[in-house]
């Protein structure tokens, strides 16, 4: 990964690589999921005929086009996506 850097996305120090690991992964998670469901509602609309649009349009081109761990950096580097401290697991308990 050459942008944005890992110094970047720790905020000046205040999350170290493995705080920003774990974020990345639960916010890839929920770009999959968002991913998943659009696809579901377009395939429905689809099915009964609601729509002439390929499937391809009607998901977001970012989550469509992107992979998800990609994007996941991107919205945490653009503060869509913020690292709470109080949910990253940092004694590897759940």
């Amino acid at each position: 990964m050459i942008y944005p850097s890992v110094e970047e996305l720790s905020k000046n120090g205040k999350f170290n690589r493995y705080m920003l690991c774990i974020a990345t992964a639960k916010c890839a998670r929920l770009v999959t999921d968002e991913y998943v469901h659009q696809r579901e509602q377009a395939e429905k609309l689809i099915a009964n005929k609601e729509t002439d649009k390929s499937l391809a349009s009607m998901i977001k081109r970012e989550i469509r086009d992107e992979k998800a761990v990609k994007n996941a950096i991107n919205r945490i580097h653009q503060g869509e996506y913020v690292i709470n401290e109080d949910s990253i697991d940092l004694k590897g308990q759940n």
